[in-house]
């Protein structure tokens, strides 16, 4: 359960235990607490008290999708008939696991997506049968990236 706290400032300990877990979030509590010289119980309660906060979201295992298959990075630009029909929209993209991010922004598009596919004809697929055909979809604006060359979370 997530409470608000939204004045909620993070202090040394905690912006230290921050960014040794976003380097390798695999390392343990023991490890983390004898680099920072604090006890294991610290740096549990810290953690478990930033969860709660909503600091941290969780944690995950970060793959290569070009390692297993998946060549092809394109971020589509998503016109929507109307700008109320995002949250449906949203639920529809959901269903399509090929969508790994989905913003909903200002400028020319309501939605802008970062999709993945193993190949241009299952970005075709993709397009043209899963995400194009959709309630609510007026039209999309395809961009295909060459290379992504910077990926990082913020550096606290």
């Amino acid at each position: 359960m997530e409470k608000n706290y939204s004045n909620y400032d993070l202090d040394n300990l905690d912006v230290q235990i921050l960014s040794i877990l976003m380097e390798d979030a695999s390392i343990p509590y023991t490890e983390i607490a004898k680099k920072l010289i604090v006890s294991g119980g610290t740096i549990h309660v810290r953690m478990k008290k930033m969860e709660e906060l909503g600091i941290i979201k969780g944690s995950n295992l970060i793959i290569n999708p070009q390692k297993v298959g998946f060549d092809i990075t394109a971020f589509l630009g998503i016109y929507l008939e109307k700008g109320s029909q995002y949250a449906d929209a949203v639920e529809q993209l959901k269903q399509v696991k090929e969508v790994v991010e989905l913003h909903y922004c200002t400028g020319q598009y309501s939605a802008f997506a970062k999709i993945v596919c193993r190949d241009t004809s299952h970005l075709r697929k993709v397009l043209n049968e899963d995400i194009q055909g959709l309630k609510g979809i007026q039209r999309t604006e395809t961009i295909i990236s060459l290379e992504e060359s910077i990926k990082r979370q913020i550096t606290l």
